[in-house]
């Protein structure tokens, strides 16, 4: 909590210590902070995981054909690399954010996700197979989750604040709900039921869809850095009195600490993919994945751009979009629309090399994230 450093700048030769009270400032040394975490402790746990034989399970050529063969010199490389991100990313959070009650809940849900991703990936290096835990299990993590979020939001705006924000202010920022372009709230208070139901699609939505992107060296963390990019932005915007009265926003004190969390996300994710570049030496795994989804979902709820992710996160919606047309499609007519899903998979046996395939959807990715950003002004 280093933080709280800035309240000893009156004292005599502290008076740099103030620097502290800056997010700015503190953004950079999440930043720097998770970035050399990730170098270090990279290769300490990719050892580990290589130690307990903790390789990725792949599906069979009778499940996938053609594309098992493309991926078959992946097999041995590690999975569960999503811990070096967590570590990194929670650590630095703690070290440089505020624990204001918007800090507390995106780690909640961000450790919570993270230990049914790692659970997931247990199972599957254990067993030796790429069915992990049940679905059903999953759903019932993230809807635990939902339902710690609201209570937190709602009912400990106070509590974690330390008398900087009013705990009704921030349940009824909470309860609001606004679409991109619009001055106004949507819904002006939501009802509990409804903000429950609607948080758990939000929540396990981006989930669900970043651990479908994840099927390339490098391609989900690398769309993962824009889309933590944005939202920090988004974050910074909207805890800047000022800058979100100039941009028509909701102002909501106490989410620029947000922006802190997506330096650190930022940068953990780029020391990340330091060693999942292709080719790869780890994999994140539902470890990251999954938690990596439920944290910017969390973090684009609470500052009232949740609709505005579909648009950031235009490659996520596109990867889970092309599962769900061709199972739809399958069922219905028996025919597939794609070669294989989700999509990148497609591309891959269109005869695109994986490298281009990656660095393509990267272009796609900073596109989406700045007609997300555009939406800021078009109000």
């Amino acid at each position: 909590m280093l933080t709280y450093l800035q309240y000893l700048s009156d004292e005599q030769f502290l008076g740099p210590l103030r620097l502290f009270r800056y997010i700015t400032v503190r953004s950079v040394g999440a930043a720097a902070t998770a970035l050399l975490l990730s170098f270090v402790l990279g290769p300490w746990i990719i050892n580990k995981l290589r130690q307990f034989k903790a390789a990725q399970a792949f599906r069979n050529a009778a499940e996938v054909g053609k594309l098992a063969e493309l991926h078959a010199k992946k097999g041995g490389t590690p999975t569960m690399g999503g811990l070096i991100i967590f570590i990194s990313v929670f650590t630095s959070t703690m070290l440089w954010a505020r624990p204001n009650v918007y800090i507390v809940t995106a780690m909640l849900v961000y450790t919570g996700l993270t230990i049914v991703g790692f659970l997931d990936d247990y199972l599957k290096i254990k067993y030796r197979n790429s069915k992990g835990l049940s679905g059903r299990y999953k759903l019932m993590g993230q809807g635990i989750l939902t339902i710690a979020a609201i209570v937190l939001l709602l009912h400990f705006g106070d509590f974690f604040s330390g008398g900087e924000m009013r705990g009704e202010y921030v349940a009824e920022c909470a309860r609001q709900l606004w679409l991109p372009f619009l001055k106004n709230p949507l819904l002006a208070v939501m009802p509990v039921a409804f903000m429950a139901v609607f948080l758990f699609f939000v929540l396990a939505g981006s989930s669900n869809a970043i651990n479908l992107t994840d099927g390339m060296d490098g391609l989900a963390i690398g769309c993962t850095v824009t889309a933590a990019m944005t939202f920090g932005i988004m974050s910074y915007a909207t805890g800047h009195a000022i800058v979100a009265d100039y941009l028509l926003l909701k102002p909501l004190p106490g989410t620029g600490e947000l922006t802190i969390l997506c330096a650190a996300l930022v940068a953990g994710s780029l020391g990340f993919l330091w060693y999942n570049a292709h080719p790869a030496q780890v994999f994140m795994g539902d470890t990251g994945s999954l938690a990596i989804g439920g944290l910017i979902g969390i973090v684009a709820f609470m500052i009232q751009q949740p609709f505005t992710l579909v648009i950031v996160g235009g490659i996520f919606v596109m990867e889970a979009g092309s599962v769900i047309i061709q199972v739809a499609s399958f069922k219905s007519t028996g025919r597939r629309v794609f070669l294989c899903s989700p999509i990148h998979h497609h591309f891959e046996l269109k005869g695109w090399a994986e490298t281009q395939v990656v660095v393509r959807f990267w272009i796609l990715s900073l596109i989406f994230a700045v007609c997300g950003l555009a939406t800021l002004k078009l109000r």
